[in-house]
């Protein structure tokens, strides 16, 4: 994509489409409802239309399936920001969003809350909180040994992702195995069967503010994938910018995990695929990655939702996607190095 319009063009196709899969998506399972019957109902809120549809398909929509898509396409964008974001800072098409933590701290977080009793209120603020944990002190660790280099923040991210893994190594070794274990195992793999309207409104703002800001800088990514020289020359802060980015794909991180649990692949393929559709600029990858990160986790919530008859975690479905296509990077990597 060369130009302007082009690219714009593309992303409105994209969004486009999109919202015609969530319309389809609305309609499928074992009560079925035609797409039309879906706008109709979707519409009817807004102005005044006959009533042709009966109560139980409303119903079913507005409060089993319009939830849960909504929650897929907020999470699935916010984990492919946070992809590309972390990628671009990193200069490397490798890295995930869960580098320093998050992930791994929201686990434990969550594990936490289970092993005591919480309800769903109290196990999403915990991952939530886990998550924002691990990504602080994983942040400190290059300021405590006075070594403020990408390796060395890199290799905090290890340290406390290990850490994190070891402490919830631990809580599944103490939780009842009836009953405890059960739901974190559950919790791990990734679901989005228990979505509400209370976690968009809970969980949306900080999402969307995020996800804003973000945008916003998304040319300071490039600046900063210049290399720190360079960005210096051009009188980028290179502290106070990559701080910035890192909190703000932290946020979107942990809120993603704390309503759907760890649903991996999607920031590490996500933003290598957007790069194929829009080129290596930051200031398309980022926007391209959003939408195509939101309709990519609603199709696979979709067919986890319609493909059996017990409903598959999402990250069984999202790894044998991301898998393949992970070692397809490395062997092109490698390729590049020879």
């Amino acid at each position: 994509m060369k130009s302007k319009k082009s690219f714009r063009m593309v992303l409105t196709a994209m969004a486009a489409g999109t919202a015609l899969l969530a319309v389809t998506a609305a309609g499928m399972g074992r009560y079925h409802i035609d797409p039309v019957t879906v706008v109709k109902i979707l519409l009817s809120k807004a102005v005044s239309l006959p009533v042709s549809w009966d109560a139980q398909a409303e119903s079913v929509v507005w409060t089993l399936r319009l939830p849960r898509i909504l929650t897929a396409l907020m999470v699935g964008g916010a984990l492919s920001l946070s992809g590309a974001a972390y990628q671009g800072v990193f200069k490397n098409p490798l890295v995930a969003p869960d580098m320093l933590g998050v992930s791994s701290g929201a686990c434990a977080g969550a594990s936490l809350a289970i092993l005591f009793g919480g309800n769903s209120i109290i196990v999403q603020v915990a991952a939530f909180a886990g998550g924002i944990l691990a990504v602080g002190i994983a942040t400190l660790i290059p300021k405590v040994v006075k070594n403020s280099s990408m390796m060395t923040l890199v290799l905090a991210g290890v340290i406390i992702s290990g850490f994190m893994n070891s402490i919830l190594g631990l809580l599944k070794y103490l939780a009842d195995p009836e009953t405890q274990l059960a739901s974190i195992t559950h919790w791990q793999l990734g679901s989005l069967a228990d979505s509400v309207w209370r976690d968009i409104v809970w969980v949306g703002p900080p999402v969307a503010a995020a996800a804003g800001i973000l945008i916003i800088l998304r040319w300071r990514v490039n600046l900063l994938s210049l290399g720190e020289q360079e960005a210096k020359t051009l009188g980028v802060s290179i502290g106070r910018t990559r701080g910035l980015i890192i909190i703000c794909a932290t946020v979107l991180t942990a809120s993603a995990v704390c309503i759907s649990g760890t649903i991996g692949w999607i920031g590490l393929v996500i933003p290598h695929f957007s790069r194929i559709i829009s080129g290596a600029d930051n200031c398309r990858v980022i926007p391209v990655s959003g939408v195509l990160g939101a309709a990519f986790l609603l199709l696979v919530d979709t067919l986890a939702r319609i493909l059996t008859s017990a409903e598959l975690p999402l990250s069984i479905l999202t790894g044998l996607i991301g898998a393949p296509f992970y070692f397809y990077l490395l062997m092109k990597q490698r390729m590049e190095l020879s």
